[in-house]
């Protein structure tokens, strides 16, 4: 069966979705199965694994909305081993269109049960926000992973997020846990990077990943041709970093 993982910060810009995509495609390269979820409007896991978001005709939104079944709704993708489940911007009014519906926080979790056994890992890219999409996500999940980049106001709205998490975890999920945080666009030259890795350590222990992933210029640009960092650049630094993070990953959910 697939450990789900979120990924989760509503704080836009920390590397969410770079750490999704290239998390999934170094998972892959170790031999496991993996679906990508997208559930950011954004869609940019969707075009980050090389899928034309304005060529599709079932995404996430489809099986959400319109109880398409997930099947449906899953496209292969560029990188060896992963799949994904795509969105483009009609997600955005999914938000809406739920309200109404019975037992919305679950919809994600009862659309997904027919494919659980198909992968060894299901990843949940999240939009930058405590939205219900993000709710079905942390109720659909294992575990997450958070993301914090290595820059002043890091830890900026991480109580309302470790808030949500709890209530999640009492109302709806009993079983989600925190895997790990990772540290993102990380420049260990700087005084302020290495206070944000203190102030980060010092709040969340040892659910720290050993693993930092570097600003990288090739990490950037790999997006724009439709592949993770694996297949743009595999000896960048990047590319080692998460490498490095898909094995503690692995280690930790064994």
């Amino acid at each position: 069966m697939a450990y789900i993982l979120t990924l989760a910060n509503q704080k836009g810009g920390v590397g969410k979705t770079t750490t999704a995509v290239n998390l999934a495609a170094f998972l892959g390269k170790k031999k496991k199965k993996v679906l990508v979820i997208d559930l950011d409007p954004q869609g940019n896991a969707t075009s980050g694994l090389g899928i034309n978001k304005g060529e599709l005709d079932t995404t996430i939104y489809d099986v959400l909305v319109n109880d398409e079944p997930v099947t449906d709704a899953i496209w292969e993708s560029s990188a060896d081993n992963v799949w994904i489940c795509p969105t483009n911007i009609n997600l955005a009014g999914a938000e809406i269109e739920l309200v109404n519906v019975m037992s919305r926080e679950q919809v994600l979790k009862n659309s997904i049960k027919p494919i659980k056994n198909d992968y060894d890992y299901i990843i949940i890219d999240c939009p930058p926000s405590l939205s219900i999409l993000t709710i079905n996500a942390l109720t659909t999940s294992d575990g997450i992973i958070i993301p914090i980049q290595g820059e002043y106001y890091a830890l900026e709205g991480l109580t309302q997020l470790i808030d949500t998490i709890n209530i999640v975890k009492k109302k709806l999920n009993k079983n989600l846990s925190i895997l790990g945080v990772v540290l993102t666009m990380f420049d260990k030259r700087t005084q302020l990077t290495r206070q944000v890795k203190e102030e980060v350590e010092n709040y969340f222990g040892d659910k720290v990943f050993a693993t930092e992933i570097p600003r990288n210029v090739r990490l950037a640009e790999a997006p724009s041709h439709g592949v993770a960092i694996l297949d743009y650049d595999k000896s960048s630094k990047g590319a080692k970093a998460y490498e490095a993070l898909a094995s503690e990953v692995i280690k930790r959910t064994k």
